[in-house]
């Protein structure tokens, strides 16, 4: 048996030698044994031109000759021109349907402001609908209440601010003919004359104008309408309806999608009530002088200082420039000159201090970004863009924030895990 195995061991030694021979390596080469070291290139021969060596990210002998920075620089341009369109082609879009955004986004900032009232009447045992229309219909008669005080103030004004009107133009003609410029009277004339033909040559325009003027007034009817309605289901239905939002988001995003935007929630409510806060400060600060210096209709006028506050910059400007008018027509230049400078300082106030103080503590940015945003909000939309900038400012913020981050959200306290089988 042994002589067998013997024989047998040595026939397969001797096949796999002659094998290894066949295949042009050594027998008795070493399974372990270093290869030999591969012959270098040849040096390239006199006058030709060497190619750069292919990068990773190139495909093409081509695309290696473009130097790096040049590439990247090209990939980040074609990547930012394709951003830009779509960008482009998105504001496009909101621009023809902005009738419907715009209304959606103001009723989102009264929901924000009102959500609290409908929390406390839900829980006093109120139901939802209830709490809803109760919140929805005070905040109405609030608004219409004040607007109500305003207009009939005016109306019960209007006669002796009509007669003391005549009385401030003549004050001032008077004050252009004996004042430093020293205007004749033909020059007065022919200022006044170059007016009215300026109006008659431009009637039609102003026609048009009126007829726009009607068209915005109905679309205006629309939007409140809308806004309404909205403010309403957002109030009643707002969890649900962001509930059925989150999931048509992938399952692993769910938890991050609803996290952020429950935070952004949170923000916008902040941004309302710091507006509201600085309203107050805007119409009180006005309010006290014009009771001072015993200017009619303070009261309304300082209402109107607040509503109009909720415009950034631009409302609180023209409710005092209307302030100092009713100064100028009743008390004579020096003391609407005294509210002037009072209105200049509240809104110096308002927008070096109490907008980025407040405001960007509020949001939880920078207060040169909420200027900045102001601004660039005018620029695009003009009012309505000045009043949805900061608030958009603030989501996108939060959102970013909360979505780049890397920790996981806590888990909702009526989360229910199901498990196949007990652990």
């Amino acid at each position: 048996m042994r002589e067998r195995l013997r024989h047998a061991y040595q026939s397969v030694r001797s096949r796999r030698r002659s094998a290894g021979l066949r295949a042009g390596t050594p027998a008795t080469a070493s399974p372990a044994s270093p290869r030999p070291a591969p012959a270098p290139p040849p040096p390239p021969a006199v006058g030709t031109k060497t190619s750069a060596p292919l990068h990773s990210s190139t495909t093409s002998r081509d695309d290696a000759d473009v130097p790096h920075a040049l590439r990247v620089g090209a990939a980040w341009s074609w990547r930012l021109l394709a951003i830009g369109i779509v960008a482009w082609a998105l504001l496009r879009v909101m621009g023809q349907v902005r009738i419907v955004i715009i209304p959606l986004a103001i009723a989102l900032l009264l929901s924000a402001l009102l959500a609290p009232a409908v929390g406390w009447l839900l829980r006093a045992r109120f139901p939802r609908s209830l709490a809803t229309a109760v919140v929805l219909v005070g905040g109405l008669a609030a608004v219409i209440g004040t607007l109500t005080l305003v207009v009939n103030e005016f109306i019960q004004g209007l006669p002796v601010l009509g007669e003391k009107s005549s009385q401030g133009v003549r004050q001032i003609q008077n004050w252009l003919r004996s004042g430093p410029l020293r205007l004749e009277d033909e020059q007065l004339d022919r200022y006044i004359n170059d007016v009215e033909g300026w109006l008659n040559e431009n009637i039609d325009g102003l026609t048009s104008g009126a007829l726009s003027t009607a068209a915005t007034v109905a679309e205006v009817l629309t939007g409140t309408i809308l806004v309404l309605f909205a403010t309403f289901f957002f109030l009643r239905d707002g969890n649900r309806i962001w509930r059925f939002l989150v999931r048509l988001m992938p399952v692993n995003a769910r938890w991050k999608v609803d996290d952020a935007g429950r935070a952004s929630w949170q923000t916008l409510g902040a941004y309302v009530r710091a507006t509201v806060l600085v309203a107050c400060i805007d119409a009180l600060g006005i309010g006290i002088f014009l009771v001072i210096f015993e200017i009619p209709f303070a009261l309304p006028l300082a209402a109107l200082v607040f509503l109009a506050s909720f415009i950034p910059i631009i409302g609180a400007t023209l409710s005092g420039g209307v302030a100092v008018l009713v100064a100028l027509v009743d008390s004579g230049p020096i003391t609407a000159l005294i509210i002037l400078g009072v209105v200049i300082g509240v809104q110096q106030l308002e927008g070096h201090v109490l907008q980025p103080l407040i405001m960007g503590r509020a949001v939880a940015i920078h207060p040169l970004a909420v200027i900045v945003g102001i601004a660039a909000g005018v620029v695009l939309a003009g009012v309505t863009g000045a009043l949805i900038a900061v608030p958009l400012i603030a989501v996108l913020n939060t959102a970013v924030r909360r979505l780049a981050a890397r920790t996981v959200p806590e888990t909702p306290s009526d989360a229910v895990v199901v498990a196949s089988r007990a652990p």
